[in-house]
């Protein structure tokens, strides 16, 4: 005989969340602060540091600092010049004490030891030229942050020296050029003094025409 066969039911199983709606809203609300924090935190500070880095690669040195600093690499080129003279007169004094001479036999013509004598001293000034290079270096290694706004006003100040300076074709034994290049320019004061010493050798080379 055929048995009825019973329908099944199934019994609907209930899943519980692991966190209820409440904690579920505040979370959301958690995570949309904490992202909106960070984007203003971000955006407030992106325009900070923008700013601070235009100001910066805009400033320029004010004119006195720039003699200063100017009058500070000379002292610099000095006492490179000083040490590199040195270092090639040892150097070369060196070199020819170890060297075996006849002071009886000529060497190109010359006296044996005039000839040591100038070598020496050949030695030491290709020392002292030397030494700006070596000054120069030092202060562009010292000075390295800045070295972009000393090199813009070092161009702006030859062009004043250009424009200002004078003719040097009219010196003569009493009326000498007074500083060509202005390398003794140390501040504002003797800027003003250099011009008006080259008005004062104009005025000189006028009368003598």
């Amino acid at each position: 005989m055929l048995t009825k066969s019973v329908p099944l039911r199934l019994t609907s199983l209930r899943i519980s969340p692991p966190f209820s709606p409440a904690t579920t809203i505040l979370l959301h609300t958690h995570r949309n602060a904490s992202t909106t924090t960070t984007t203003t935190t971000t955006s407030s500070t992106s325009p900070i540091t923008t700013a601070t880095s235009s100001s910066q690669s805009n400033e320029k040195l004010g004119w006195d600092t720039f003699l200063q600093l100017r009058k500070q690499r000379r002292r610099y080129n000095l006492v490179s010049s000083l040490f590199t003279s040195a270092l090639g007169t040892t150097a070369g004094v060196g070199y020819l004490a170890n060297k075996e001479i006849d002071p009886t036999q000529m060497i190109m013509g010359m006296d044996p030891i005039i000839l040591f004598g100038l070598a020496t001293v050949s030695c030491g000034a290709l020392g002292w030229l030397a030494g700006p290079v070596l000054g120069s270096s030092a202060f562009s290694v010292v000075k390295r942050r800045i070295m972009g706004q000393i090199n813009e006003r070092e161009r702006e100040f030859l062009q004043h020296i250009k424009k200002n300076r004078v003719d040097p074709s009219f010196q003569s034994f009493s009326n000498p050029v007074p500083d060509y290049y202005g390398e003794k320019i140390g501040s504002i004061k003797q800027y003003k003094q250099w011009l008006k010493d080259q008005r004062a050798y104009n005025r000189k080379s006028k009368s003598f025409l």
